[in-house]
């Protein structure tokens, strides 16, 4: 019997989106802050609750063009991505 570590999927660590990724600046992240595309169109971080220390800063200078039907989102990669909402 094979484990179940020792199948390997064709594109297993290849897709970090969920829909497609629509930004060309690379974003750094730091632990303790939420990354979201606010509406002016800009990527910003909020801190978390247990971030005491932090306030909510504009990161990007890449404008994004909102489309409606789309969430937006910061992949683990740090490109910003958008997908198809399902009921919009």
């Amino acid at each position: 019997m094979r484990s179940k570590t020792s199948i390997s999927h064709p594109n297993q660590g290849l897709r970090c989106f969920m829909g497609t990724k629509i930004g060309k600046e690379k974003i750094q992240r730091e632990n303790g802050f939420l990354y979201y595309l606010g509406k002016d169109g800009y990527v910003w971080a909020a801190p978390m609750k247990h971030n005491k220390t932090g306030k909510k800063k504009k990161i990007g200078t890449e404008k994004i063009v909102r489309e409606k039907g789309f969430m937006y989102y910061l992949g683990k990669d740090g490109f910003v991505g958008k997908a198809k909402m399902k009921n919009a």
